[in-house]
């Protein structure tokens, strides 16, 4: 039978607002992704059968199918093709996803999966400019206003006031938040002094200078520091920017092919994609996705939680992760060990393939058999994929 394995896996740093890789133009740094991950497997861009990528503001320099553009950015052959996918925040785990049913499936033998987001070029607020239609039209708003909201918000899509609500159903206090918030940063620093990232990124050329580590790290934060932050989505509430992902910039792209290819193109298989699911959740709240979606990669894979040796969940907001970790009833060691979102930052539509780049690489430094990451989704979607280390 046809499988799908990674023979590769980079990225970008991940750049933060209005930082050391704001500027560069969406498709120039996927195209510096993609050479970089032809260089290190050695394969010819020819060979390569599509490229998928993950885009969620795809507005002004992210439009026309910032797949496409970044193939022709990059100097590949024109008859490499690429198409872009949204699904929201989980858009490059997504593309994964179908990158391995491609090559499963017989219709592809080679696919790079990927994704960018430039949030410093290409702002939210840009993409949902008034007048030009509310999203999800009236029918879905008249049902969004059906739902239950908390006191205070209105029930429409807030990614912001469905974290509000997870942290009282979860009996979540505003010290829980940041305290996560604040061990996310001490994470991502302490492997950042390690050296953990080093092997897994790509340095950036710019014009005032090389990007070649994350930026979002805050180093020497406290509990109070954090304390002392408002609640921009609810008065009085526990969600703010300091527990919260970063607007970031980056950038990562992965090498899905078969067994069979990689021997053919004499590549060693990184990791075997061993289970790949996406479910549906809540819309309004959103944020609660990665509990059935983890539920149904382990169902389906036939492992046990206690299988599963890391564990990634991005973390959009610090309730995020820690609903999901009371749901599953996973160690706190096991789950996002070198930090995550809040920490390193979010680039939407690259973030899953950031984080299975990050989770790919953790699992071969720790001889990790079985890694998990899964991610909430805007409309109330998630992924889960379980990789095997081969």
């Amino acid at each position: 039978m046809r499988d799908a394995v990674i023979v590769g896996a980079v990225r970008t740093p991940v750049g933060k607002r209005k930082g050391g890789l704001a500027g560069i133009h969406a498709a120039d740094l996927s195209a510096q992704v993609l050479n970089e991950l032809a260089r290190r497997t050695g394969v010819d861009p020819a060979l390569v059968d599509d490229v998928h990528w993950g885009n969620v503001l795809s507005i002004g320099e992210q439009s026309g199918n910032i797949g496409r553009m970044a193939v022709l950015a990059a100097g590949w052959p024109e008859s490499v093709p690429g198409f872009t996918i949204d699904r929201q925040c989980g858009s490059s785990q997504q593309a994964i996803s179908t990158a391995a049913a491609a090559v499963v499936s017989g219709q592809a033998d080679f696919v790079i999966a990927g994704g960018v987001e430039m949030m410093s070029n290409v702002s939210m607020q840009a993409a949902y400019v008034p007048g030009t239609g509310e999203m999800g039209g009236p029918a879905v708003t008249r049902y969004a206003a059906e739902l239950n909201g908390v006191p205070g918000f209105d029930g429409r899509f807030n990614q912001g006031g469905g974290a509000e609500k997870i942290s009282v159903e979860y009996g979540l206090t505003r010290a829980q938040l940041d305290e996560y918030s604040l061990r996310s940063h001490e994470r991502a620093a302490a492997a950042q002094d390690a050296g953990y990232f080093d092997e897994e990124i790509l340095a950036i050329k710019t014009s005032s200078g090389v990007v070649d580590r994350d930026e979002g790290i805050r180093r020497g934060s406290t509990v109070e520091q954090l304390g002392a932050l408002k609640a921009p989505f609810l008065e009085g509430g526990m969600v703010t920017a300091g527990n919260s992902s970063q607007i970031s910039d980056g950038a990562a792209a992965l090498a899905v092919t078969t067994s069979d290819r990689a021997a053919e193109l004499g590549l060693r298989p990184l990791v075997r994609v061993h289970t790949a699911v996406v479910c549906g959740d809540d819309p309004v709240r959103m944020l609660t996705g990665p509990i059935p979606a983890t539920q149904l990669a382990l169902k389906r894979s036939g492992l046990s939680a206690d299988e599963i040796g890391i564990y990634e969940v991005n973390e959009a907001f610090a309730p995020v992760p820690m609903a999901w970790a009371a749901a599953i009833g996973v160690p706190d060691d096991h789950l996002n060990p070198l930090g995550g979102a809040i920490s390193l930052g979010h680039p939407l539509g690259g973030s899953g393939a950031r984080i299975a780049t990050t989770l790919i690489h953790h699992m071969r430094r720790t001889r990790s058999r079985y890694g998990l990451q899964t991610m909430c989704e805007g409309g109330g979607t998630a992924n889960a994929t379980i990789f095997e280390l081969l």
